[in-house]
């Protein structure tokens, strides 16, 4: 039986690499649609874990710490949140020139929900793994994510 290697000619020099797309692209398409429901786009429901996580903070400090993209793109995800209700932005009380971006009461009614989907999320990603094959799998990614953050 021939195997058939899912990567065309031009990835066959980065197999991992182009599997690594593959899957973030698929991932990110399954959490689109389970997070469709809400209203949201991927991306805003880590916006709203780490405000209710850390409170009101600079958007500066989302987009640094939730590597987001650009500081256009996380202003975009915020503007777009605070048209729907779930967060406001308010003047930061230590620094007049800054604003802080913080979950209002819808914002955190969102939670179980989008609790909820992360964890079916995370169901369907690790579908037929066992509890080793998990650890393991997680060990590598986070041992990628060191290697390209260095470059």
């Amino acid at each position: 039986m021939e195997v058939v290697s899912r990567e065309p000619q031009a990835a066959a020099g980065g197999p991992i690499s182009h599997a690594v797309f593959r899957l973030s692209r698929a991932h990110r398409l399954l959490a689109g649609r389970l997070l469709r429901d809400l209203g949201l786009h991927p991306g805003q429901e880590l916006i709203m874990m780490y405000l209710w996580e850390r409170g009101p903070v600079r958007q500066s400090e989302l987009a640094d710490r939730l590597q987001l993209g650009d500081s256009a793109g996380t202003t975009r995800r915020v503007q777009r949140l605070e048209r729907a209700g779930y967060v406001r932005r308010v003047p930061d009380p230590s620094d007049g020139r800054a604003t802080l971006v913080e979950s209002t009461e819808s914002g955190r009614a969102l939670r179980p929900r989008i609790e909820a989907i992360w964890t079916e999320l995370e169901t369907k990603t690790v579908a037929g793994m066992t509890d080793a094959e998990q650890r393991a799998v997680l060990a590598a990614l986070e041992r990628m994510e060191d290697n390209v953050g260095r470059t």
